[in-house]
């Protein structure tokens, strides 16, 4: 059995939801599986409908988590995809309405443009959090761009649990199943 079968094979478990694993173990496995072997772009897609669904944690909520897993890269990474999804007076506006947002807040008034993995680690997974919801709210498709970031860290997605990567799995296998 080749490659491609034996993924095809797993994603049939997960196609409609309704057979898929419930032991988190395999959920894990199967999840790394298809994250190797699956274009990029079906990972995004993946990801960000798992970003969306009713069935997990507010977008927001989600970021913050995979932020404070993240590698100081990776969140430099993801703080400069969510900056460019607000517009700056929303970024200010955000930061100005709690403590959360203080390091960011002064990282953008330094004025550098992107900020350096050095300059994330200082930010809190909790203004991380307020910022993803407000950027959610200016631009829904910062969803589609977290799901492209998240799909070259795949690794980070674990983190969020069993129901985050069903319900990414599901949504790959639905897509497999119309082409």
């Amino acid at each position: 059995m080749g490659l491609f079968d034996e993924l095809q094979n797993v994603l049939t478990q997960y196609a409609g939801n309704s057979g898929a694993p419930q032991n988190a173990q395999e959920v894990e496995q199967h999840f790394s599986q298809v994250a190797a072997a699956a274009p990029q772009s079906s990972l995004a897609e993946g990801l960000a409908a798992a970003f969306r669904s009713n069935q997990t944690p507010a977008f927001g909520e989600m970021m913050g988590s995979l932020f404070s897993q993240s590698s100081g890269d990776q969140k430099a990474g993801i703080l400069n995809h969510l900056m460019t999804c607000m517009p700056p007076g929303a970024i200010q506006s955000m930061l100005g309405s709690g403590a959360a947002g203080g390091a960011l807040a002064g990282l953008l008034q330094g004025g550098t443009g992107n900020i350096t993995a050095e300059q994330a680690q200082q930010v809190t997974p909790e203004a991380v959090q307020q910022m993803a919801a407000s950027a959610e709210k200016h631009d829904p498709s910062v969803v589609d761009a977290a799901g492209q970031f998240y799909a070259q860290h795949s690794t980070l997605i674990k983190t969020l649990g069993g129901a985050a990567m069903t319900l990414a799995l599901a949504h790959i296998a639905e897509r497999q199943a119309q082409s």
